[in-house]
């Protein structure tokens, strides 16, 4: 009798654990997929003109062509700020310029406070996350020279690597094109216009150490998942790039300018005319031909860099796990106008290239206007993570299924520096110099003046329109200042 008892006691204990165990794993969640990755790839004052995926003829790019042809290349990205400092805040923050307090090459923290910066929302969520050179605004050359920090945000980093290099004192022909009209000033230093066709090779150079140093990043942490920003800092200038990146755009002379009107510049405001101009810089055709020829050289050589980059992602085996960008902080005048470099908020200047690969999402062209503070967002919710809800950014992450989808129906941008802003719809592009417009307006019709050559701003046959988009811009002002940074991140699970 005992042991029946004993029996049937071991028998009880044995289906209750059969039952637990299978309750146990009916009841278990579904294992959660792993995580994208997010690769970053960012280039310092790079137009999308001077790419080939974009229609340049002369500059071929095809390590960043072939990412667009498995990626979404965006021909109306924009953005939000048209010089690095206001720019980087606002697209690594996910709020515009004014909201940031970010309107030159400060602490990108001035107003935003514990609100997690986009990297640290991945870090948050178990990423790693690492940054490799200039993602936050970094002086460029001095920074690079010193291989310092910069206004970097150290609490968005797992880790972060700064890449030195030689920047304008590379061995090599150099020649200094600004304010040098009678070729007696030597090469010399900060943001002015000099050509170096250097001596040593890719390693030799800072971006050639940031794609070294990215490429080891992907291999040794392919076992988790990773944010890795990867900031090259050409084609700012100084155009320095090893030599055999400058031959294909030889001789200079043969290279071919920017169509250009006589008397372009009298219907801009003064605040419109840009800070580098071939008039100031006093740059002669030659200067200005070799000046594009160095842009375009040191444009080869980051498209030389974002290929090794992108062959160590797929070496590793996470081509299929990893979405890459690629963009820049705003775009570059290269003598349109005569205007040379950034600042201006002519559409060569606030326009940027934008190419997204997702895995599993087809090739496509999205002719939608998006900003790149939407890349916060977007990128969150594609890798699954939580939405903070009081981000200026909008998720444009449907346009990859479908690259007719409408976010915006129009782009802003500022340039602070003169107190600029750009509202630009489908078909007009609407520039106020100061707040109420007194340091004067331009209005550009973009289906039948691509170009910007002629201001519409003083025609009677436009007035109405100019009130509509004046009106239109201080309703947005008002919107970007009154979004309530001081209270909790908010947030919504991405869905």
């Amino acid at each position: 009798m005992p042991n029946q008892e004993m029996f049937r006691i071991l028998s009880a204990l044995a289906i209750a654990l059969c039952c637990s165990f299978t309750t146990s794993l009916a009841t278990a969640p579904t294992p959660t997929p792993a995580r994208l990755n997010v690769l970053f790839l960012i280039s310092d004052d790079l137009t999308s003109t001077a790419l080939s995926c974009y229609g340049n003829t002369v500059c071929q790019t095809p390590n960043i062509d072939a990412l667009a042809a498995r990626g979404t290349r965006f021909t109306r990205a924009y953005c939000q700020g048209t010089y690095c400092g206001p720019s980087r805040a606002s697209f690594m923050s996910g709020y515009y310029p004014h909201a940031t307090g970010v309107l030159g090459y400060t602490n990108p923290r001035p107003q935003i406070g514990d609100c997690p910066m986009w990297p640290e929302h991945f870090k948050n969520h178990g990423y790693y996350t690492a940054r490799v050179s200039k993602i936050f605004h970094m002086g460029v050359p001095g920074g690079i020279e010193t291989g310092g920090d910069g206004a970097d945000d150290a609490r968005s980093w797992t880790e972060r690597f700064n890449s030195p290099g030689p920047e304008w004192k590379a061995a090599g022909d150099g020649e200094t094109l600004e304010n040098n009209p009678d070729g007696t000033k030597p090469v010399v230093g900060g943001n002015t216009f000099v050509v170096v066709e250097a001596d040593e090779g890719d390693l030799a150079h800072s971006d050639g150490k940031t794609s070294q140093q990215a490429s080891a990043l992907i291999q040794s942490h392919a076992d988790e998942p990773f944010w890795i920003g990867v900031g090259f800092v050409r084609p700012h200038v100084p155009f320095v790039a090893p030599r055999s990146y400058f031959q294909p755009f030889k001789p200079y002379e043969n290279l071919t300018l920017p169509p250009r009107v006589v008397d372009d510049w009298n219907d801009t405001p003064l605040a419109g005319i840009n800070y580098k101009t071939s008039v100031n810089m006093k740059m002669d055709l030659r200067r200005q031909k070799k000046a594009l020829g160095g842009y375009y050289a040191s444009v080869s050589f980051i498209d030389a860099q974002v290929g090794k980059v992108l062959a160590a992602l797929r070496d590793s085996g996470l081509e299929e796990k990893t979405i890459v960008i690629f963009t820049s902080d705003h775009g570059y005048h290269l003598g349109e106008h005569d205007f040379w470099a950034k600042v201006s908020l002519r559409e060569e200047s606030a326009s940027v290239p934008l190419i997204i690969s997702v895995p599993g999402k087809r090739p496509a062209v999205c002719n939608s206007f998006v900003e790149l503070l939407d890349l916060y967002p977007t990128l969150s919710h594609l890798c699954g993570l939580d939405v903070p809800q009081n981000l200026q950014g909008k998720d444009i992450s449907r346009m990859f299924d479908d690259p007719r989808h409408v976010v915006r129906d129009a782009a802003f941008s500022v340039a602070p520096m003169r107190q600029g802003f750009l509202i630009r719809e489908n078909r007009w592009a609407y520039l106020q110099y100061g707040e109420e417009g007194s340091k004067g307006i331009e209005l550009f019709d973009m289906a039948a003046d691509p170009n910007q050559f002629t201001n519409l701003a003083q025609s009677e046959d436009h007035t109405e329109i100019v009130a509509r988009l004046r009106s239109r811009l201080a309703k947005k002002l008002t919107e970007v200042r009154d979004n309530d940074l001081g209270s909790p991140p908010r947030s919504t699970r991405a869905r």
